[in-house]
């Protein structure tokens, strides 16, 4: 009987030990910040939310373009797939979303990056470089995709 509870134990231990490896530690802040994208066309500052169903996951907002108007007015979401977001403005947009940090394999994954050029969102996963972040979008699996480096705003 002894054997049978520490081999359930053990057990447990072992399924919830390895389930916390994605777990937002101190070194899964390391990317909040403000972030120049690889065009240099917008700053995109990326926050850690800390409440709700929402807490400990990393989210991310266009907070400065470097053209922030389109004739005169202020550019808007003008090619989102859903016609009442269409007159969103893009300025404080959210285009990164629900990201985990994986201690593991040192990146931030489980998330989506919205791409206003084109109205699409695409899975998502970053790993960090020093001061620069690797933001890769992809479509099923990542090898189908795209890598924008960013570099950090001090």
């Amino acid at each position: 009987m002894k054997t049978l509870l520490l081999a359930s134990a053990l057990a447990f231990t072992s399924f919830f030990g390895a389930n916390a490896v994605k777990t937002n530690t101190a070194e899964g802040d390391a990317i909040i910040g403000k972030w120049l994208n690889q065009e240099g066309t917008s700053h995109i500052k990326i926050f850690k939310a800390t409440n709700g169903s929402f807490a400990g996951k990393f989210y991310g907002s266009i907070v400065w373009l470097k053209e922030p108007l389109k004739n005169g007015k202020p550019k808007v979401d003008d090619l989102n797939p859903n016609p009442a977001k269409r007159n969103v403005p893009l300025l404080n947009l959210q285009i990164l979303k629900d990201f985990v940090y994986d201690a593991e394999d040192k990146e931030w994954e489980d998330g989506t990056i919205y791409d206003p050029k084109n109205g699409k969102t695409y899975s998502c996963y970053m790993t960090l470089d020093g001061t620069k972040l690797n933001v890769r979008g992809y479509v099923g699996v990542s090898m189908i995709g795209r890598t924008s480096v960013w570099t950090r705003v001090q």
